[in-house]
């Protein structure tokens, strides 16, 4: 008797059904960035406060890092189709629900479910891929998926700006959530007929341990350690008595990693297996992912306020200036896929170092720039610097997961994406911080308006510019890193590691 397409991932359907993986990735991206463009609006149209809207962006990425390695635990240990199509379901829902929402609080309580589905769909993502395909054709489909991680994060102002200019400030922002819901409802039946319903489980009873209680002292580590930086807006309102948030993190972290290891001890399987962090290939990746996190949304945020509010150009123009960053990263991140798995290391590094070059380009012409030249100029930079992601995205994800076992690619996945949420939240928190309070230095209210006889259009051009002197600074580390990990790559391969 012959399988069914979807119970085996060496069916002839496995590009399919990533098809239908990379869809649900890109929604999920999007909506991490493509909020941006509209906080403006729903302040404007709903009343939100500027702790409201903080917590719009904040919400959605605190939910999404806490739920990442419990759901992809839990995808590993049981079913990695069914916790997608549960997570897809409720991802409709709350986008349902962002779009229908009667005031700022109702949309602050669905982009938190919104969130949670998000951490429960990421994990399954990156696990059935690693599943799906081995050797080269996993680095060609993890090049695709770096593909569409960085066309989500690049296109997502645009495709904000553009419901705002079509249909106005509040059908615009509304849309921009409401979106997803017609998608997901194409994509629902695709993923019950194409995603494979059955998995490899290592044998043993230990290997269907859930482990609860690391579950839960890992949810409180990631939530502690983010919840500081996603309520901090930059502004006087910032209570200095959060920062010891981080404190108990650090106790409850040394508590989570004492019991993972008793755990091991007794024989049984822990929430997270430190013996991935073993491997160089992984460690520097989560690392480099990390702090690429930490720079490429905070970027696009940053851009977003200085040329919307301090320079007053349309949502709709300040989102089509990333429109050739999105189209030359995706070409180069296609083509960069047939290489990653022989080049992966070498790739992140000159990706990483072309991203640098593209900050400092942004920095001088935040610093120099007319005003009438910034957005012609921050798109030429933004066009050189996709290169960069079309480098990164694919190559450090297949680097990561290179000797990960497909056992656990759920957890090995999701644990990369926790650090690309911290460091989303831990960069977004600092950029803001230091752009509003050059702002607030020099008497500036933000979102206000802006007088360029009275020095208006400056502040917001120092404000601008010290926040990018930030994001270059994190750059710089992530490039040292990747030279790290260049150079263990090297010793791979001098060794007789490297594939052929």
């Amino acid at each position: 008797m012959h399988p069914k397409p979807t119970d085996t991932p060496a069916a002839a359907n496995n590009w399919p059904a990533f098809a239908v993986c990379v869809a649900v990735a890109i929604a999920i991206i999007l909506d991490l960035v493509k909020v941006n463009v509209t906080l403006t609006p729903i302040e404007h149209t709903l009343g939100a406060t500027s702790s409201q809207a903080q917590l719009i962006v904040a919400g959605y990425v605190l939910a999404f890092g806490i739920l990442l390695v419990p759901s992809g635990r839990l995808g590993d240990l049981w079913n990695r189709k069914a916790m997608f199509v549960i997570g897809l379901g409720t991802f409709t829902v709350a986008s349902l629900l962002c779009a229908l929402a009667w005031d700022a609080t109702a949309l602050v309580v669905a982009r938190l479910v919104q969130g949670v589905a998000a951490g429960m769909l990421m994990p399954q993502v990156i696990g059935l891929i690693q599943n799906l395909f081995q050797g080269r054709e996993r680095g060609k489909a993890f090049g695709i998926f770096g593909a569409s991680i960085g066309l989500g994060t690049a296109f997502g102002p645009t495709i904000g700006g553009l419901f705002i200019g079509m249909l106005g400030e509040e059908l615009g922002w509304r849309w921009t959530f409401g979106m997803n819901v017609p998608i997901a409802l194409i994509i629902l039946p695709f993923a019950v007929w194409l995603l494979p319903g059955r998995q490899a489980h290592p044998k043993g009873a230990a290997s269907r341990d859930l482990d609860l209680v690391g579950v839960l002292l890992m949810a409180a580590t990631v939530l502690l350690v983010m919840l500081p930086f996603v309520l901090t807006t930059g502004t006087s309102a910032d209570s200095p008595q959060r920062w010891w948030l981080l404190a108990a993190a650090a106790i409850v972290g040394a508590v989570f990693v004492w019991w993972e290891r008793r755990y091991l001890a007794l024989g049984r399987n822990p929430v997270i297996d430190f013996g991935l962090f073993r491997w160089a290939s992984y460690r520097n990746g989560v690392i480099i992912s990390t702090l690429w996190f930490a720079v490429m949304p905070p970027m696009f945020l940053l851009m977003t306020l200085y040329t919307q509010q301090g320079l007053g150009f349309a949502a709709v123009n300040v989102g089509a200036f990333s429109i050739p960053y999105a189209l030359i990263s995706a070409v180069v991140a296609a083509w960069a896929g047939r290489y990653t798995f022989t080049w992966a290391a070498r790739m992140v590094f000159y990706g990483v170092l072309i991203y640098v070059a593209m900050l400092l380009g942004m920095l001088l012409v935040g610093a120099f720039a007319p005003v009438a030249h910034t957005p012609w100029l921050s798109t030429g930079m933004l066009a050189v610097g996709g290169v960069g992601p079309g480098l990164v995205m694919s190559a450090n994800q297949m680097r990561t997961m290179k000797h990960v076992p497909p056992a656990a690619a759920g957890v090995g996945g999701s644990f990369m994406q926790v650090g690309q949420r911290l460091g989303n939240a831990m960069g977004i928190a600092v950029a803001t911080s230091v752009f509003y309070a050059v702002l607030a230095a020099a008497g500036m209210t933000p979102g206000g308006p802006v007088d360029a006889a009275a020095g208006g259009e400056d502040a917001y051009r120092h404000a601008y510019v010290w926040g990018m002197v930030v994001l270059v600074a994190l750059s710089v580390l992530a490039l040292v890193f990747s030279w790290l990990d260049y150079r263990v790559d090297a010793r791979e391969r001098a060794a007789g590691e490297a594939p052929e």
